[in-house]
């Protein structure tokens, strides 16, 4: 059984930074695909960035300049820094992951953590 666990979300300043985490388990392998999403109270939820199982890196508009998803393989963390915060980043952050050997859907997700950018 595959498990997401997120971390490193909290409450900054606009212009803050942040590095969230989500610790994955239950692969056999690194064969799988990864991204961030984040929901703000009222909205639905929206993706953020995605890391393929090749390396690859995807940003939404917002995201391109400011954000940075990276997966570290050996220890099994995904993980999303984020520069330059804005009050419209503030959302619960959820890490999401693809059953292995394809992209999509995404059949995994964490409990979220949340940002809470403050102007």
């Amino acid at each position: 059984q595959v498990h997401l666990v997120e971390s490193g979300g909290g409450s900054v300043q606009t212009g803050g930074s942040l590095t969230l985490a989500c610790e994955v388990s239950g692969y056999t392998d690194s064969n799988y695909c990864m991204a961030w999403f984040r929901q703000a109270p009222g909205e639905e939820r929206k993706g953020v960035a995605v890391f393929d199982s090749d390396g690859d890196t995807f940003y939404v508009d917002y995201a391109k300049g400011r954000f940075t998803i990276s997966k570290d393989n050996a220890k099994n963390i995904l993980y999303l820094q984020m520069t330059s915060l804005k009050p419209e980043d503030t959302a619960m952050y959820y890490c999401v992951a693809a059953r292995e050997g394809v992209c999509y859907p995404y059949s995994y997700r964490g409990q979220g953590t949340q940002v809470t950018v403050s102007s």
